[in-house]
């Protein structure tokens, strides 16, 4: 059944966020294509070389690259990607990185930029796992998946499973000092 899905469901082999230098800002790979991380830096350098003297500012570009088909747009001084396999919907690529795009803006507060993006680490790569889980598409929709990655605040009250590590550490940290002092 699983195979099922796999073979009917738009995958995403990987996506990427790169500064204006091509230097990694926050990446996800759901595909085995690149099994070292020396070959995912090539990938990275390759792509953005590739696509680095294109005008994909206003509305997202489309480029087929080593069997892969790459949907990208840049926003100010950060390059977005998604990768896909040569046989995947383009359209469908090109919705899950406006909503990328879209979720990261409002995350951000219309202010996409490298300092914002590192400094909101966090958030983006929460937008990343509530946009695809293991290649598999599971939200388009930027205001729905912001909402989702919002809620995910520093709350005592939520399982521990849906907290980020930062969230559980300071989780585990209160209830140690809340110990201690009894």
């Amino acid at each position: 059944m699983a195979n099922f899905y796999r073979d009917t469901c738009p995958t995403i082999k990987s996506i990427l966020v790169l500064d204006s230098e091509g230097k990694r800002i926050a990446v996800k790979y759901y595909s085995d294509d690149w099994p070292t991380n020396s070959a995912k830096s090539a990938f990275e350098k390759s792509v953005f070389t590739k696509t680095q003297k294109t005008n994909a500012r206003s509305e997202a570009e489309i480029a087929m690259f080593d069997n892969n088909i790459v949907v990208y747009k840049f926003i100010q001084d950060l390059h977005f990607f998604v990768t896909g396999g040569d046989d995947e919907n383009e359209i469908i690529m090109a919705t899950v990185l406006q909503g990328f795009v879209d979720a990261v803006s409002l995350l951000l507060r219309n202010n996409v930029d490298k300092m914002e993006a590192l400094e909101n680490l966090d958030l983006i790569l929460l937008c990343l796992d509530e946009i695809v889980d293991g290649g598999m598409v599971l939200e388009t929709d930027g205001s729905i998946i912001a909402g989702k990655v919002s809620t995910h605040s520093m709350d005592d009250a939520s399982p521990l499973a849906e907290q980020t590590i930062s969230q559980a550490l300071a989780t585990a940290r209160e209830h140690l000092t809340r110990s201690l002092l009894r």
